[in-house]
């Protein structure tokens, strides 16, 4: 590579807390550094960056903190600013920043600013030789497109969180402090306060247990069968949209393309098919189980363990079996 052999992660934080994807993003980066030669390393912009350096350190060779009181919450013309510089002067081979509100914000005018090739909303990537290869989907996520950027010294890239699921850290990097270059005061556009988004009665997306049902749920009768599995086993219950769309659970609780994407440790998917709109939102469960008499369902291509039969014979024995065996 003609650039400097690193990949650069930039660390991504709200309100006092590192947001999962930047653990997402440097597992892939690792990933890439491996095959391609490079050094991972990271760069984290905060007020007080020091705190949350110290969780970067086993994830990367080297963070980059640069400290900065107009970076205690995002601003995308501040972190331009500050990216621009950094970036024109490290001259890292890869820049990856997660394809979140944040990183949509960001990447398009960073890129610009640095005049250098984007590839946004990846899944997938490879050096070919000294060339990006990005894999992204496409026609809603029916196709995966693997596609080759222009050639260029450096590459910018947004990854789509829950797709890389982080590893464990094993690094012992060092932190190394870079002195900010902003003097300007952005005006025009600056944060007010933060919104928490309405979460509805359960927050699907915190629950290590999910009990996702389908349209094989045939009517709302039905629902309490799942309801007592869910308590039971002491998840919460999540949907595919056509439950959403009968008005059998709020749309808070549907995971999917559309809906919420969950990574609990367990995810049991109930009468659910498997369209890849639904797939989406919860491929990236550890365990995932899937109930269904269909035995050439899709969702049966992404569980890691399957029942092909009716969910109306199985979920019952299956509270049973759970019940007892808390039981005891």
């Amino acid at each position: 590579m003609s650039a400097n052999r690193e990949i650069l992660v930039l660390a991504e934080h709200r309100r006092g807390e590192l947001r999962d994807v930047t653990f997402e993003m440097l597992t892939l980066g690792k990933g890439l550094a491996e095959k391609s030669g490079c050094k991972l390393s990271a760069i984290l912009l905060a007020d007080k960056p020091e705190h949350l350096a110290g969780k970067l350190v086993g994830w990367a060779e080297t963070v980059y903190a640069i400290a900065d009181a107009r970076f205690a919450n995002f601003n995308s013309e501040l972190y331009q600013l500050a990216l621009v510089d950094f970036i024109k002067k490290q001259k890292p081979a890869l820049t990856l920043i997660g394809h979140t509100a944040f990183g949509v914000d960001l990447a398009p005018a960073l890129a610009t600013g640095l005049a250098m090739p984007m590839a946004s909303d990846c899944v997938g990537f490879n050096f070919d030789g000294s060339n990006l290869r990005v894999t992204r989907t496409v026609y809603g996520g029916k196709l995966n497109c693997d596609t080759r950027v222009r050639p260029a010294a450096q590459y910018l890239a947004t990854v789509r969180p829950a797709v890389f699921p982080p590893e464990a850290a094993s690094y012992t990097g060092r932190v190394e402090a870079v002195t900010s270059v902003v003097t300007d005061e952005v005006t025009y556009r600056r944060f007010l306060e933060y919104v928490e988004a309405a979460v509805g009665d359960v927050d699907i997306t915190k629950s290590d247990i999910v009990i996702g049902i389908g349209r094989g749920i045939k009517e709302s009768k039905n629902m309490a069968i799942v309801e007592q599995l869910a308590k039971t086993m002491g998840g919460v219950l999540a949907c595919s949209r056509p439950v959403v769309d009968a008005g059998w659970l709020p749309k808070e609780r549907q995971v999917g393309s559309s809906g919420k994407t969950v990574k609990p440790k367990l995810y049991i998917a109930i009468g659910i098919s498997g369209a890849f709109q639904h797939i989406a939102g919860m491929k990236s469960a550890q365990t995932i189980i899937a109930i269904n008499k269909d035995p050439n369902a899709p969702i049966f291509a992404e569980a890691h363990y399957g029942i092909i039969d009716d969910l109306f014979k199985v979920v019952p024995i299956l509270k049973e079996k759970i019940a007892a065996l808390k039981g005891s």
